[in-house]
């Protein structure tokens, strides 16, 4: 009983993670600030607008486009 119970929560586990990694991120705009930010949370477009409308799959790769969008340049 015990095997079956391990095996059965460590193929949970396995197939749970990718899942709980998969985050993505994009590039808002605050709408009373006017400034740009990179978020994990898509963009509500009342308090955040999104910028372009793709979503990155990594940090660097959003901040990255944060820096050479038009939108975000003061």
């Amino acid at each position: 009983m015990k095997r079956t119970l391990v095996i059965a929560a460590a193929l949970m586990g396995l197939l749970g993670a990718p899942a709980i990694a998969a985050t993505h991120y994009w590039v808002a705009k605050d709408t009373s600030t006017k400034t740009c930010a990179v978020v994990s949370a898509k963009p509500d477009g009342v308090k955040m607008t999104a910028i372009g409308k793709k979503m990155y799959s990594s940090y660097s790769s959003a901040d990255k486009a944060l820096r050479v969008l038009a939108a975000c340049k003061s």
